[in-house]
């Protein structure tokens, strides 16, 4: 299977009748320009399969994609003038096409590449860090409340998560570029689906049998007011978001994106306690 991988050399580009000259025996290249309705052309460059090693990556699996294993680009020209500033030369302007999951691509760019280039121009890391937050894979809290089975009004319910609060990270590269991205669990927000929500800084603390069923949870805990008695089943949905904080580092950069969100939902029955009278 053929392999791309942008460490290939660009020797000439232009907009729609560039060329890739190899450098090596194990490199390759080409374009594919198509003219109508209007010009088009695709750049690729890479090494040839019986060469799969000859720049150092070895084949690995998981989240990584070290190297370019997994991991191919594209260049598409667009239409655009040089970078303001920069003394008007032949080039042209291209987006970035990566598939980092050989699933739809990710655009990025556009990036600007001279002719007669030496090399393709690389992603920034920040643009390696989009990629790198979309392999995160958070997991899914389990929602686990006491007492078991049926709350009660007045009496306080633990609340805690069983899983779904450890941090992951995923790591991306592109030849010259790898970031990391880490997603950390700061909070959870509870609607307890009477209206009422609370929030807490922790996963909660699981509910044992010697504790007093009368004492409240330490850290995450709600105390029902109503019962559930007319809800669609007689229950009350209750939803747990957990929020993450999402950071990136890579390439001697740094920085931050906004919080995402993983969620799990449970119905609670919640009855009325009912007193003995004394005989």
């Amino acid at each position: 299977m053929r392999r791309t991988t942008t460490v290939a050399v660009l020797a000439t580009i232009g907009l729609c009748t560039g060329t890739v000259t190899a450098l090596a025996d194990d490199i390759w290249g080409g374009t594919n320009c198509n003219q109508s309705p209007s010009p088009v052309c695709e750049v690729s460059a890479g090494t040839r399969p019986d060469h799969s090693t000859s720049h150092g990556h070895n084949n690995t699996s998981g989240n990584d994609a070290s190297g370019d294993e997994g991991f191919g680009c594209r260049y598409v020209p667009v239409d655009g003038q040089p970078p303001e500033g920069q003394q008007k030369e032949s080039g042209a302007w291209f987006m970035v096409l990566c598939s980092p999951d050989g699933k739809d691509p990710d655009s990025h760019g556009p990036v600007w590449i001279p002719a007669g280039a030496q090399r393709p121009a690389t992603l920034s890391p920040e643009q390696v860090a989009q990629i790198a937050r979309k392999r995160l894979q958070m997991p899914r809290p389990t929602i686990s409340a006491s007492p078991g089975g049926t709350q009660l009004v007045n009496l306080p319910t633990w609340l805690w998560l069983s899983g779904g609060w450890t941090p992951v990270s995923a790591t991306a590269s592109v030849p010259g570029v790898s970031v990391t991205a880490v997603a950390k669990p700061v909070s959870v927000t509870w609607s307890m689906g009477d209206g009422g929500s609370t929030t807490c800084s922790a996963s909660g603390t699981p509910y044992t049998a010697d504790r007093d069923p009368k004492s409240t949870s330490p850290d995450c805990g709600y105390t029902y007011r109503k019962s559930s008695a007319g809800q669609p089943a007689d229950a009350f949905s209750v939803t747990a978001t957990v929020n993450w904080t999402v950071t990136w580092s890579g390439a001697g950069q740094a920085g931050t994106f906004p919080n995402m969100t993983t969620s799990a939902v449970v119905a609670l029955r919640v009855a009325e306690s009912q007193g003995i009278a004394a005989g």
